[in-house]
């Protein structure tokens, strides 16, 4: 079993230590695409990411300064924050544990295409929902066309498996082509129970996917059928909202932080 995640904002890279590094699959695409890139101008970058001025001037320097060839990099999963991450801890994996992952954890992005988690990448900002004209269109969808189906599908060959954990945005995951992936997908939804109705939130559920994978490594899981034992921070299956293709986890909604830090 492969698992997708999204990628989040960047740590402060100078804080990120990296064990032995491995070359990302589509970097001479990623090359392809910083020629593009390395020429944007700061207020079209503003523009194009609804950025501050601040943020769009780092990222222009952040392009201007990215090289392909680059040996300083950092190991993919280790640099990127947010919610998700904060769920996976990926700084806590054991050696062993952060090698498994190399062969069964892929993070979708937006300027590299597909990386796992030990591939050296170099900062930046690119999401995968951003409309930029390259010559294969208008968007970064258009930029990677089958390539990330294709490449997952070498991983998936590579563990033996026929089947994709989708626990990433809808955003990037559109960018894997359906027609090209040789692989059942099973997508994952998680709701909070209050008040005798479910329904997914944004927050916990960006946390609850970091949550799934860093369950999934720590427990090697492999066989799909396995996955309805996730129980981390409440959460179990439900089987009655669950189909052959998606699986539902449900837990009480929990209460907001400032009460549970006055109880």
């Amino acid at each position: 079993m492969l698992v997708l995640l999204s990628p989040a904002k960047l740590m402060n890279f100078d804080e990120v230590s990296s064990p032995p590094l491995t070359q990302p699959e589509l970097l001479d695409r990623t090359a392809i695409l910083s020629k593009t890139t390395r020429n944007l101008t700061r207020q079209k970058i503003k523009q194009m990411m609804d950025l501050s001025d601040e943020l769009a001037q780092l990222n222009y320097e952040r392009f201007k300064a990215f090289d392909p060839e680059n040996k300083t990099g950092k190991a993919a999963l280790l640099t990127f924050a947010g919610d998700v991450y904060r769920g996976f801890q990926a700084d806590s994996l054991e050696a062993d544990e952060l090698d498994w992952a190399q062969d069964h954890l892929r993070v979708l992005s937006g300027l590299y295409g597909v990386l796992r988690p030990l591939d050296r990448i170099q900062p930046y900002r690119l999401e995968m929902g951003t409309k930029l004209h390259t010559r294969k269109g208008e968007t970064l969808y258009d930029f990677w066309g089958s390539d990330i189906a294709r490449t997952l599908n070498h991983s998936l060959e590579s563990v033996g498996s026929d089947t994709v954990l989708n626990l990433a945005s809808n955003e990037y995951f559109k960018a894997v082509d359906r027609k090209t992936l040789n692989a059942r997908i099973i997508d994952v939804a998680f709701k909070e129970e209050k008040d005798g109705k479910s329904r997914p939130l944004f927050m916990f559920t960006k946390l609850a996917r970091g949550l799934m994978a860093r369950w999934i490594v720590e427990n090697r899981i492999t066989d799909p059928a396995d996955l309805t034992r996730f129980d981390v921070e409440g959460y179990s299956f439900d089987p009655s909202a669950s189909s052959d293709g998606r699986l539902e986890f449900k837990r009480p909604q929990p209460a907001p932080k400032s009460v549970r830090k006055a109880a």
